[in-house]
């Protein structure tokens, strides 16, 4: 684990899968507790969509961006993933770091594999961030998801986020994008997020065609204790294009303190 510049993975073998942990630890603070935020990519991508958020995370928090099996640098799995199973290498992952209690923020497909990390053990997430949320249950057919990214890679996005998506679908492959997007497709996120037990914070990039508001608002209102956020000027990579925006959101969300607001004695506060 580093502490300053970017951090270099750990490959970690978890219910028989290997991913990549990328881990950035916090400058420790006096009387601060550390705090851990995990950061969990979506369809086809890795962790490089999160780079600026996990720095400026990192200021403040403990961080774990995850490259989740068959994703990113990782080998492909053998068989097609559910939700669950990569649900299950994130838990397992992170007990193997130490890793037992934190944050969990999900982007994307990465809020579906968030959610069934906290149905499967509530005890150790303490708070639950879904960013751009898929499937919207009133639009869950590949065509209209397929239309509404086009339109956000088109008019909301900018250049180098977009660079960073297409060249991560480029290194994943059609092939295990395609059995992935099926499991997304099927698993409905409306109907789990009323079991998670964890406070439920939903942002939304105000411009994103993916996750739109109608569904946003649906979602956090079905979690037993949900909100929404939208950040305007923002679409779907939301956490790349409006970075410190959803850093701020996240630590607010968590209730954690950044640097620059503590008070230091002998100064006013």
């Amino acid at each position: 684990m580093q502490s300053g510049g970017w951090p270099a993975p750990v490959e970690v073998e978890a219910a028989g899968h290997l991913g990549h942990v990328f881990a950035s630890r916090a400058p420790a603070r006096a009387g601060a507790p550390r705090t851990a935020v995990v950061l969990i990519h979506g369809i086809g991508v890795s962790h490089r969509y999160f780079t600026r958020l996990q720095g400026l995370l990192a200021e403040s928090v403990d961080t774990y961006a995850i490259d989740l099996p068959g994703f990113g640098a990782t080998p492909r799995p053998e068989r097609t993933l559910s939700v669950e199973d990569q649900a299950t290498y994130i838990l397992g992952a992170l007990e193997q770091l130490g890793v037992l209690e934190f944050v969990l923020v999900g982007h994307s497909m990465g809020a579906q594999f968030a959610t069934a990390a906290a149905l499967q053990q509530p005890h150790r997430i303490s708070q639950l961030v879904l960013m751009g949320p898929v499937v919207d249950s009133k639009r869950r057919t590949v065509l209209q998801q397929a239309l509404a990214l086009s339109r956000d890679s088109l008019f909301y996005e900018s250049p180098s986020s977009n660079a960073l998506v297409l060249t991560d679908y480029f290194r994943c492959g059609a092939s295990w994008y395609l059995k992935t997007l099926r499991v997304m497709m099927d698993y409905p996120t409306e109907k789990r997020i009323p079991g998670v037990t964890a406070p439920v914070l939903v942002i939304r990039g105000a411009d994103d065609p993916v996750a739109s508001v109608d569904w946003c608002r649906r979602l956090a209102g079905r979690a037993a204790n949900g909100q929404l956020l939208e950040i305007e000027g923002a679409g779907h990579v939301v956490q790349h294009n409006r970075s410190e925006d959803v850093a701020a959101a996240i630590l607010d969300f968590a209730g954690i303190r950044r640097p620059a607001e503590e008070v230091h004695p002998g100064r006013p506060g």
